[in-house]
């Protein structure tokens, strides 16, 4: 409809003042709630070509355009605002095309898809994945779902961060303290064993430090010199070298991680085309970092650290390898990105990082811009704010994290209770149970956080998240499959739906507020894939479960007499479920047929 108005105000400039305009001076947009119409036209870009005011040239523009073309039934002129009303006749037919289609996302592509990398996850192997990892997971995953949808081809990665001095710590520790322990003898996961060692370094290296201090140690002194971070720092060194007796203990842990990591992946539904290791990856980067000191883009301090002069660039002089030679987190991330370009070369890279890495990703933008890569351009930090607890922030080396695992269990468990309050389930087996509660719980748990701006910092609540009323994930679901049961409760009345149905439809202004939301899926993907925000489509399912439902409150769908009427009705029930179940989809959410 907006090509269509754009080309019939076009003629009516060229018919009422005698002039051509592009569509750069049509500025067209959807009519704000509180103003009766569809779309609004920004009049003030007109008024060199009508000589006059802005209410008078919208009176005239909207009098053109309600008498030369059917479509438009009336306007309305607020300041500089024209107000176009479009038929009910139109409506209805633009329903019928809507029901008919097959593939609601094939309404999405656009016109210049890309080659877009997704980098998200991106752990470390001295931990189990937590709440905060949650966020970036679900987001990383809806966005690649989101801009697949809209025709790109995209890549989903991670770059596991398994090498440094927090890996040591871990293995250090298991070292000291652990006596053998493994998964097995514990039974525990093994990301969670390797966790607990990380926690324990972390406290006995406090202990150490505090003893050092009690003898007068400057705190700064102490916390550099106690025994057990030496020892770390000379794990890593030995490491780096390829120590054997290191380099087993390395694969070992690190195994157990890895198969903890694929479970809670696997539970949370997420998974990557391509993982890379900063343990490979960094040797790249120190490859490229060597070559650019040779051609004196980078300099060497005295003390024989690499590092490169951004000052020039508006930030500061960055370590890029220290004086024994190991490699910072800085040069793993420029080896992988050369990496990746050379075996996608993509046109953008999108870095699911949280918004403390800013700075970082503006530095290495800038580095590899530096060294010549000029498809570095196409480097994009996706910045999203942090995930907190009502009783505040949570600190992985004091072991106050919540755990990603835990926290899954917990809302399946919450699913089911609330499920079974409401007794709707008395017929089903204990297995599709399981199944339904399942779903209801990594709904509440991931539309919770990809209802929320990305860029904003928010307070995950597990007792809100799965609220069946409001704005929250089982509300959505609920809705789902109350449409289905009406179905079905059609079908033993004998009225089914029948897409043949469409040649008949009636309907009044509920029913065609209804379709105005439906028609505004396509236009929310989009913007979703542009602007990078999963959360537009999370609440357009929500204010299209709540038009629906007040819809279902106001009006009888399966009783009604009216056979156009009941048609028209069941259709836009058909389309309101296909909507919500791909735009659910699009979030990573699985929504049950029966709740």
């Amino acid at each position: 409809m907006e090509g269509f108005l754009k080309e019939r105000i076009k003629e009516g400039v060229r018919a009422l003042y005698n002039a051509d305009i592009g569509d750069d001076l049509i500025q067209l947009q959807e009519t704000r709630k509180d103003f009766k119409g569809d779309f609004t036209l920004i009049v003030f870009p007109l008024l060199r070509f009508s000589k006059n005011t802005p209410e008078k040239t919208g009176e005239t523009l909207g009098e053109y355009l309600k008498t030369s073309c059917s479509q438009i039934s009336g306007f309305n002129v607020i300041k500089g605002f024209l107000n176009l009303e479009i038929s009910e006749k139109w409506w209805i037919s633009y329903f019928r095309e809507l029901a008919k289609d097959e593939n609601l996302l094939g309404r999405c592509r656009v016109s210049d898809p890309g080659t877009i990398l997704v980098e998200y996850s991106s752990p470390n192997t001295n931990k189990p994945l937590h709440l905060g990892h949650i966020r970036n997971n679900l987001l990383g995953f809806s966005l690649f779902r989101i801009l697949q949808a809209c025709g790109h081809n995209v890549i989903k990665t991670n770059i596991v961060n398994d090498r440094g001095i927090h890996i040591c710590k871990s293995m250090l520790a298991w070292q000291k303290f652990g006596n053998g322990e493994t998964p097995e003898s514990s039974g525990m996961k093994g990301d969670h064993l390797v966790g607990k060692y990380y926690v324990l370094f972390e406290k006995m290296y406090k202990f150490q430090a505090e003893e050092l201090m009690a003898k007068g140690v400057e705190p700064g002194e102490a916390k550099n010199n106690a025994p057990l971070i030496r020892e770390a720092r000379e794990m890593l060194v030995k490491w780096e070298s390829g120590d054997k007796e290191v380099m087993d203990l390395w694969h070992m842990m690190n195994s157990w991680v890895y198969e903890g990591f694929d479970k809670t992946y696997k539970a949370l539904g997420v998974d990557f085309d391509k993982i890379y290791y900063e343990s490979e990856t960094y040797k790249i980067g120190r490859e490229i970092v060597l070559s650019s000191l040779e051609n004196n883009v980078l300099y060497r301090n005295e003390d024989s650290s690499i590092w490169v002069d951004l000052t020039a660039e508006g930030l500061d002089q960055k370590l890029l390898l220290r004086s024994d030679g190991t490699a910072v987190y800085m040069t793993q991330d420029l080896g992988t990105a050369v990496l990746r370009h050379k075996e996608y070369n993509f046109d953008k890279c999108l870095y699911v990082v949280g918004n403390e890495q800013n700075y970082h990703f503006q530095v290495l933008k800038a580095v590899l811009k530096k060294m010549g890569y000029s498809w570095a351009d196409g480097l994009y930090h996706f910045s999203y704010g942090m995930v907190e607890l009502p009783e505040g922030k949570m600190k992985s080396r004091e072991g106050t994290v919540v755990d990603a695992d835990d926290l899954i269990i917990e809302m399946k468990e919450t699913a089911r209770e609330v499920s079974l309050q409401l007794g709707k389930l008395s017929d089903y087996t204990d297995e599709e149970k399981e199944e339904i509660f399942r779903k209801i719980g990594l709904g509440a748990l991931k539309y919770f956080i990809l209802k929320v701006d990305p860029r904003k910092n928010m307070t995950f609540n597990p007792a809100e998240s799965i609220d069946f009323n409001g704005n929250t994930g089982p509300f959505i679901q609920y809705t789902y499959a109350r449409i289905l049961s009406v179905f079905r409760k059609g079908e033993q009345m004998g009225v089914k739906y029948e897409p043949s149905q469409l040649s008949d439809l009636k309907g009044g202004e509920k029913e065609v507020d209804l379709v105005k939301l439906l028609r505004r899926f396509t236009d929310i993907v989009k913007e979703s894939a542009q602007s990078y925000s999963p959360a537009l489509v999370a609440n357009y399912c929500y204010d299209l479960a709540k038009e629906y439902n007040q819809f279902y409150h106001d009006f009888s769908i399966l009783s009604e007499k009216d056979a156009g009427i009941r048609n028209f009705r069941l259709a836009l029930s058909k389309v309101t479920s296909d909507i919500l179940h791909t735009g659910m989809w699009l979030l990573g959410i699985e929504m049950p047929e029966r709740m």
